[in-house]
């Protein structure tokens, strides 16, 4: 494996809230900023999973991996049909268009928002180290979020450099985590189906895919 890099949050500051989408994406984050020192908490917000036992399945992976940690964790609220409302008229949008773009800055205005009632002069996101993301757009809307308020600032930090991708990977089969296998909303799951039922593929079960024995079944 390869050696971590020393983190350092930028202004010198050591404490963080990390806004977690999932178990995988954040397990690398995660254990990257505790070899760091960083004093950091998770923020789980992600009321576009879709349905909710997806939602709930997802959460109870990081809860398990935070609570293995010691890390605190705070479980915002799920807010689905907020989502939904916001998504009207981008049903039909592509992923990484309009439509993720609206749910990276709602997710990371309640995040920003978080942080300034409780004295998080950081925020920053394990979105980013999934490569079907775009960093720029992620970064974007983080940077945007914070920006809403003074003492705030968004860490744009790289995390699939220096090996995290293929750590955020050893991690998932080392702690047998839930393998999703779309990004999360009704729409991403309406249209991953569809690609797989075109590829011969059924549709997806919910709550099927673990990694065992650091294979994927």
């Amino acid at each position: 494996m390869t050696d971590r890099p020393i983190l350092a949050p930028p202004d010198g500051h050591k404490k963080v809230l990390l806004h977690s989408c999932c178990a995988p994406c954040s397990g690398e984050v995660m254990e990257a900023m505790t070899a760091s020192g960083v004093d950091y908490t998770i923020f789980f917000y992600n009321p576009n999973i879709h349905p909710k036992r997806e939602y709930e399945i997802r959460k109870n992976e990081n809860i398990r991996f935070a609570e293995k940690h010691g890390i605190a964790f705070i479980d915002a609220d799920y807010d689905a049909d907020n989502w939904m409302a916001r998504a009207k008229g981008l049903e039909m949008e592509p992923e990484r268009g309009a439509r993720c773009t609206m749910c990276f800055d709602m997710r990371f205005e309640r995040t920003a928002l978080y942080a300034h009632e409780n004295g998080f002069p950081v925020i920053t996101s394990s979105l980013g180290i999934s490569r079907w993301k775009d960093m720029n757009q992620i970064n974007g809307c983080g940077e945007r979020a914070a920006g809403k308020y003074d003492g705030v600032k968004y860490w744009t930090y790289n995390w699939r450099k220096g090996g995290g991708s293929a750590r955020m990977i050893e991690i998932s089969k080392r702690e047998e985590f839930y393998q999703q296998e779309y990004c999360g909303c009704v729409y991403s799951l309406r249209d991953t189906n569809q690609h797989r039922l075109e590829t011969g593929r059924g549709k997806i079960e919910i709550g099927t895919q673990f990694y065992r024995n650091g294979e994927k079944i």
